[in-house]
């Protein structure tokens, strides 16, 4: 005879997140989940396969909370102030989600399952920046754009800016960059 479930992934994935965005995936740990759950340890194993397709399914969820914050920020915006519009809500998601982001960034690539979601987050940004520069310099102008807004949260982070490294910074490296990429459709 069949068993109501006491949760579901969606309810195991929420949790996750919280202990997550609250102490950091170094201290999430699938006993704290079951217990916050009110759950026997081995109940999670029916939905996740081990800590790691957890920490997969964070990571796939987190990109598509980020591709959704970036389709709103571009909204209808002209190519340029839709990268303006990205970068910072990069920044705001990276300093909301601080935690979830850090988890993203250390952990490299997806996993197979998951990599569909990320592709379509890189490949929507992508689309985004060659509206900007040219499409032969898109892909490496994104790059260009992903480490420098990286760079710019770890600072952010650090709590790096102050008189002497004025935060004004940021909006000159995005300035750069802009006016750098706009520089490549020149060459088309």
């Amino acid at each position: 005879m069949p068993y109501p479930a006491k949760t579901d992934r969606a309810a195991i994935l929420a949790a996750a997140f919280e202990q997550v965005e609250n102490e950091g995936i170094q201290k999430m740990s699938l006993r704290g989940l079951a217990s916050m759950l009110g759950l026997a340890p081995n109940a999670l194993y029916r939905y996740f396969e081990d800590r790691a397709a957890l920490e997969s399914a964070l990571h796939a969820e987190t990109a598509r909370r980020l591709h959704q914050t970036l389709l709103r920020a571009v909204g209808t915006k002209s190519p340029v102030e839709a990268i303006r519009a990205m970068a910072q809500e990069y920044r705001r998601f990276a300093r909301e989600h601080r935690h979830l982001c850090e988890m993203m960034a250390a952990s490299g690539a997806p996993c197979p399952e998951d990599e569909q979601v990320h592709e379509e987050l890189w490949e929507f940004v992508v689309g985004r920046v060659a509206l900007v520069t040219s499409e032969k310099y898109a892909r490496e102008a994104t790059v260009a754009l992903w480490a420098y807004l990286q760079g710019i949260i770890a600072l952010e982070t650090d709590q790096a800016f102050n008189e002497r490294r004025p935060a004004s910074g940021i909006e000159f490296g995005l300035e750069a960059w802009i006016s750098a990429a706009q520089a490549t459709i020149l060459e088309r």
